[in-house]
């Protein structure tokens, strides 16, 4: 698979000087990690999902959770065990039968309750654990996830191959007293399970919870004060350049709404001067589907160095790849440095002739960027990521990816 694969051909030529990769979900961890895009959730209360699988109902989709935590009630959880068991096994079936090819799937997900319920779906999935990319760690804490790992570790010494993605969300992280011992600490248990941790994710939206904060549509995560400070931390402790992780943005939770509290966070310039009246329509239509919150949130996202996002609806998929492609300057600039890393350079002028481009303090920079750029792709000169969402018709189904 890969992003954009809604796209014809002929576009992804047009608009891209250097095409999005392929992978799945054997390729390198350190290349997955950031093939996540947008990672779409939905319970496993939800009907029908290796049919949609099958008929690719999500256009673009690439990776996705199914949740048996959060978006499904207590008294459900016996009910979602067995519809997660039957779909797997459905999907098992029919790839067996040659009706699709496991490379057709996107990353498959599950978020777990508890390391018990780790044990129980073991041994009732056990035909449905292989078409999984990995699992999906709510509220992770050093001995819980520890345990948890270990059982992961232990599936794949007995032939699986699964990726752990634990999720950064409960008051011990969000509370500044007992922040940094602990995300010290889980940083620390990460570390011993480097070769399983695909994704580090962050739970805003439990945050928030804790203090009876709920953004609108006209805010971003960063504008809560609260949450920004714990991201910081987060950022701080799990993206430094000695030992990294691959961090996705937020979940943004609003889809549709016809009030608006404040004016549009994007600006006209930028689709006026590319597709002119047609760019001013494409505009008001982002922003009547609450697009442009979404979009300024995403590109603060990779302001603050996290790739990918957390989506509850499928509209969402193509705004959060778009804006996470490379653009020919990034590019260009970060294979220069790379090249120029030897030692005998230590600062350049960029090849756009704008800016200096020092090889030590970019070095770490320049890496991702080209790490990205095989996964997100990178854009010809002339193009941006408004000329990708201009081939989005956002036609899915108006209705909320229920939780």
């Amino acid at each position: 698979m890969r992003l954009f694969s809604d796209l014809k051909d002929e576009e992804i030529k047009q608009v891209f000087y250097k095409k999005p990769g392929y992978f799945n979900k054997r390729s390198d961890r350190e290349l997955l990690a950031y093939a996540m895009g947008a990672t779409l959730y939905m319970p496993a209360t939800r009907p029908n999902i290796h049919q949609d699988l099958l008929s690719k109902k999500h256009s673009g989709l690439t990776s996705m959770v199914i949740c048996l935590e959060d978006a499904i009630g207590d008294d459900e959880v016996e009910r979602a065990e067995e519809l997660l068991s039957s779909e797997l096994e459905s999907l098992s079936i029919d790839l067996a039968k040659g009706l699709f090819h496991e490379d057709d799937l996107p990353l498959i997900f599950v978020r777990i309750r508890s390391y018990e319920q780790l044990l129980r779906m073991k041994n009732r999935i056990p035909n449905g654990l292989h078409l999984l990319t990995g699992l999906v760690l709510p509220k992770f804490s050093p001995a819980e996830g520890s345990r948890i790992l270990s059982e992961i570790e232990n599936l794949n010494d007995s032939g699986y191959c699964l990726y752990a993605m634990p999720i950064l969300e409960t008051k011990q992280i969000i509370q500044k007293e007992t922040r940094l011992k602990e995300l010290i600490g889980i940083k620390k248990v990460l570390d011993r399970y480097e070769d399983l941790i695909l994704n580090v994710r962050i739970g805003a939206t439990d945050f928030s919870g804790l203090y009876g904060i709920r953004r609108n549509s006209d805010t971003t995560v960063y504008d809560i004060a609260v949450i920004r400070d714990c991201i910081s931390d987060i950022i701080n402790v799990f993206l430094r350049a000695d030992n990294p992780y691959v961090i996705s943005g937020p979940v943004w939770e609003y889809f549709s709404s016809k009030e608006r509290l404040l004016k549009p966070q994007i600006r006209q310039t930028p689709f006026r001067e590319r597709l002119g009246q047609d760019g001013i329509k494409m505009r008001t239509d982002l922003i009547d589907m609450h697009m442009d919150g979404l979009i300024r949130e995403i590109a603060m996202d990779i302001s603050n160095g996290l790739t990918g996002k957390t989506i509850i609806h499928p509209t969402h998929i193509r705004p959060v790849q778009a804006l996470n492609t490379v653009t020919l300057e990034e590019y260009l600039d970060a294979k220069s440095i790379v090249d120029q890393a030897g030692g005998k350079t230590g600062v350049m002028k960029s090849s756009y002739q704008n800016k200096m481009n020092e090889i030590k303090p970019h070095l770490y920079w320049a890496k991702k960027i080209l790490l990205k750029s095989e996964i997100y792709g990178v854009l010809h000169e002339e193009y941006t990521y408004i000329d990708i969402l201009q081939n989005e018709t956002f036609t899915s189904d108006p209705q909320l990816v229920k939780r």
